[in-house]
Parts: structure tokens; sequence; C-alpha cells
């Protein structure tokens, strides 16, 4: 299984060059392959200049759900694992 930490580790990611999408998560050795891309928020407008802004992706990979951010200013991607909740909504683990 794919390891995941609750303080949202830095991971790599392989991204689709014609599209900007991420495909691949890797870390720790292993590879995890971005089945769904879910959402996407561009929070460009919502940091100061010094502090960057950011690209968040709510995307499946096998069985689970994560939020992937990509702090562009820092160029350090991050991820967290998403609850299911019974209402098919997600919110962060």
């Amino acid at each position: 299984m794919f390891q995941t930490f609750a303080d949202a580790p830095a991971v790599g990611v392989t991204v689709d060059a014609a599209t900007g999408r991420p495909c691949q998560i890797h870390s720790a050795g292993e590879r995890l392959t971005i089945t769904a891309l879910e959402a996407v928020r561009d929070e460009t407008a919502a940091y100061p200049a010094g502090w960057g802004p950011r690209t968040v992706f709510v995307v499946r990979a096998g069985e689970r759900r994560y939020r992937l951010v990509h702090q562009i200013r820092a160029r350090r991607w991050t991820l967290e694992p998403l609850a299911e909740t019974g209402s098919g909504l997600a919110s962060a683990a």
C-alpha cells in the first residue's frame, strides 16, 4: 500500500507535458498512478507574492482519494489523504 503521512510530505509527481495534469505520484520507491482528476483549484490570487501561489488537485489513485498540492514558487508537491464521507464529499483526513 502507498504510504501517506499526516504532515503532508513532499512527493514526486509526473505531469503530462501537454496538459499539465498530474499522472503519477512517487515517494519512497513506490509509484501510484492517478486514475481520475476530480477537481482543480487555482489559488494564484489567494497568496501574497512573498508566500507564493499554489494549485490544489483532488485526485483518485487506486482505491483512495488524495489532495495533491503544487506549491508553484517552491516547486514542491505535497500529498494529503482524503476521507470519504457519507455524502460523497471529501474532507481532510
